[in-house]
């Protein structure tokens, strides 16, 4: 039996229903492997005092320290962060909450590799956690946590020092695994581990009834991300302005919303563009699957799960080429890879709009990303980390 604790800061709860669904989907599929055990320890970072008390902290700070979620289990120890530090301190006040914690799981049963599913602060505080231990370290890196926390003055020591001591390193596309690289670690160490997609759900539907459903009546382009500047939303208005009677969806939460409807309205297009915030991951494939284009102009990414939902819908993709869009765009079928301007995708969107393509065909481009491949690799990594420690320890 392989004994896995999965450490993420990045994972769904009762007030956050789609945050990190992508990790908890991972773990769920580990987790049902022959041989394997997990255990998930999804720490929550609180604001020091009084601000934790806050009607935006309200909920996480109420959630369960440990629960059974959607069949895993998972406890949710509280973390302190001091705000306008940059994240310096994270690591240490994640390490001092996590280490009774993971004393406790280890008195009940001793895990034999930590897996770290994002690479800040979990990153630094596994490698931390793996030496108190004696057990061996992945971490996993995704996008936001190498380009933002690898990079930011604060942090990015902590962040390359774990890259460095780590036994183990996955990364969600080959240009990932390049960033991670020239942090100082052989890119020879770092294995490409693509995410997963319930290829079930997400597969194509009647486009023209979907559409129905939504209400929507000609060309509809979806842009499927945060409603963060890094997102370039504003770059998807822009570019359907310049296409008339196609209507625009926006799903998404984030402290951009006001500044996109105004960028709407402005440009008259304010009844073409829809905000229709956060959306079930469950909902999704039906609206994707009502899309003629995903659009998303990221000005940075790892490999965005938007793009590979999308494609699983058969709904073509318009993409900056960030991080791994050459891994998903692999052919004129399954989208096009633009600069993050109006004009570029604007163009680009035009002529996939003018294309008949076979939603399965463009399906097929992602026809390996399932959530069985992602555990199996998974599974064959962490316990090739395990079993190399067992082997020492045996010499």
């Amino acid at each position: 039996m392989l004994n896995v604790l999965t450490l993420s800061s990045l994972f769904p709860d009762a007030t956050r229903p789609n945050f990190g669904i992508f990790v908890e989907r991972q773990t769920a599929a580990l987790s049902a492997r022959p041989g394997v055990d997990v255990r998930v320890v999804a720490p929550i970072g609180l604001p020091v005092w009084p601000l934790a008390r806050s009607a935006r902290f309200r909920g996480q700070a109420a959630l369960p320290l440990r629960e059974s979620w959607h069949g895993l289990d998972v406890s949710r120890p509280r973390f302190v962060t001091v705000p306008a530090t940059g994240g310096r301190f994270h690591v240490a006040a994640l390490v001092r909450a996590l280490t009774p914690v993971l004393d406790r799981l280890w008195a009940e049963r001793r895990f034999d590799v930590i897996d770290a599913s994002f690479f800040f602060p979990d990153g630094p505080a596994a490698v931390a956690l793996g030496r108190r231990y004696d057990v061996p370290v992945s971490i996993k890196a995704r996008g936001a946590d190498i380009h933002h926390w690898g990079h930011a003055p604060a942090t990015r020591v902590q962040v390359a020092r774990a890259a460095r001591d780590a036994q183990g390193l996955l990364a969600v596309s080959d240009a990932m695994a390049d960033d991670v690289a020239a942090l100082g670690v052989p890119r020879q160490a770092i294995r490409v581990h693509h995410t997963g997609v319930d290829q079930t759900r997400f597969q194509p539907t009647d486009r023209a009834a979907a559409k129905v459903a939504l209400g929507v009546a000609g060309p509809l382009v979806v842009s499927l991300g945060a409603l963060i500047p890094r997102k370039g939303h504003e770059v998807v208005i822009d570019a359907v302005a310049r296409l008339p009677g196609v209507t625009l969806m926006i799903v998404g939460e984030g402290g951009e919303r006001e500044a996109l409807a105004a960028r709407a309205r402005r440009q008259g297009m304010a009844d073409r563009v829809r905000l229709v915030g956060g959306v079930p991951h469950d909902e999704l494939p039906a609206l994707l699957g009502a899309a003629d284009v995903m659009a998303l102009a990221s000005v940075s990414e790892g490999l965005a799960n938007a793009w590979v939902e999308a494609l699983a819908c058969g709904t073509p993709i318009v993409i900056t080429p960030a991080g791994g869009a050459r891994d998903v765009v692999t052919s004129r079928t399954a989208g096009r890879i633009a600069s993050a301007d109006a004009g570029a995708f604007a163009a680009a969107i035009g002529e996939l709009l003018g294309q008949a393509s076979d939603p399965w065909a463009v399906r097929a481009a992602v026809r390996d990303f399932t959530w069985a491949a992602n555990a199996a690799a998974l599974h064959s990594h962490l316990a090739e980390l395990a079993g190399r420690r067992g082997d020492a320890t045996a010499s």
